[in-house]
């Protein structure tokens, strides 16, 4: 794949949520490997060991992967490590382009909040079940799975932030069409919110990096209101993943979301 066909040539062919779950991810997997912590994998692109896959083959009679999982390619590289195995994030250029398999996120809403769903009732809640904290005293380790199992909390903070919004901008109308002002900050809270409106530009800022590092200006300054969309996503997957896990709890088969992978359209390569 050459690397000049990277970003695909048609900017409307990628979709709203690719660049940046990408860019947190590949941040994400650096952060764990410095740690020490074990490394998730990543389904496609990743190699393993033959002698790692049987010694996990053996703890679950022969059968390297678990049909029971929704993450299993989460929990494989969790149990990679629990095995004594090292697991390692390469990143090789060719040219200016990282050597990587590539495919977009699902491009419709229903298709996206499917999968975050299942990444979060496989991740965050069943996920938790299976696998546990780990090895004893590895804090690196269990910091970055309890990182992997706030997804739901977040999404609490992010629902109740979002509600805070607009209530505040309708109290702000209604004062300004009545002529009054109802509505007083104490100077510890403007403080709090002007520092978290700093810390809020500074990841701005950074994302718009990464990603236009990646794909490109335009799609840098698409990352800002994607934001956004991608935090409505995780609004709604979260309603359907804690209702999943509710089900598994009551005793329903699981059921097996698969996702849908579409693949830039890559002009090929001179004879």
């Amino acid at each position: 794949m050459r690397s000049s066909a990277w970003p695909p040539p048609n900017p409307a062919a990628r979709n709203y949520a690719n660049a940046q779950w990408g860019e947190s991810h590949a941040k994400q997997m650096l952060v764990r490997q410095t740690l020490g912590a074990a490394m998730p994998l990543a389904g496609v692109g990743c190699a393993i060991d033959r002698g790692t896959l049987a010694r996990i083959a053996a703890t679950r009679g022969g059968l390297p992967f678990d049909p029971g999982s929704l993450t299993e390619d989460y929990e494989l590289g969790l149990a990679i490590a629990r095995t004594g195995g090292r697991a390692a994030f390469v990143r090789v250029l060719d040219g200016t382009a990282p050597v990587a398999v590539r495919a977009y996120f699902p491009a419709t809403l229903e298709a996206s909040v499917r999968q975050k769903a299942r990444w979060m009732t496989g991740i965050a809640l069943a996920g938790w079940d299976r696998t546990g904290w780990g090895r004893p005293l590895a804090i690196g380790d269990h910091w970055m799975r309890m990182r992997d199992r706030r997804a739901i909390l977040s999404v609490m903070v992010l629902a109740a932030a979002y509600v805070s919004l607009v209530g505040w901008a309708g109290l702000a109308v209604v004062d300004l069409w009545r002529g009054s002002n109802t509505v007083s900050i104490d100077p510890a809270l403007a403080a709090l919110l002007g520092l978290n409106a700093w810390l809020l530009g500074w990841r701005i800022v950074m994302r718009a990096a990464f990603v236009g590092a990646a794909y490109g200006r335009v799609e840098a300054l698409w990352s800002v209101p994607r934001m956004v969309v991608a935090n409505f996503i995780a609004l709604l997957a979260a309603r359907r993943a804690i209702w999943r896990y509710v089900g598994l709890l009551r005793g329903q088969a699981l059921h097996w979301d698969k996702t849908a992978h579409h693949f830039p359209d890559l002009p090929r390569e001179p004879a």
